[in-house]
């Protein structure tokens, strides 16, 4: 299992206390591989993108018209957190039904 996301980031850092067992991928660092970025965005679309995080807020209209993938390759903050990789299937945010899926009460 592989949990891409920030180590700043505080739901992050409960996601990984809880999967004490995934690797965990700073994605600051060592980004997104470009086929699990690009399974992520075909199963989640734009929903991939954190619309709310500052560094969104910090893009001008002609960054954040660019397409969502070219804007996560360059920017993979802008990524919802955390992204996790279990078995083939991905799981996007640390809400309750990824807890239930990944089997974490």
């Amino acid at each position: 299992m592989r949990l891409f996301g920030l180590k700043t980031c505080d739901t992050c850092r409960k996601a990984l206390k809880s999967l004490p067992d995934a690797e965990f991928i700073d994605v600051r660092g060592a980004g997104v591989p470009s086929e699990v970025l690009a399974k992520a965005f075909d199963q989640f679309g734009e929903a991939l993108l954190n619309t709310r995080s500052t560094t969104w807020r910090g893009l001008d209209d002609d960054q954040r018209s660019r397409p969502p993938l070219e804007l996560l390759a360059d920017h993979p903050a802008l990524m919802k957190r955390p992204l996790i990789e279990r078995d083939g299937h991905l799981f996007l945010g640390w809400t309750p039904q990824t807890r239930a899926a990944l089997g974490i009460a």
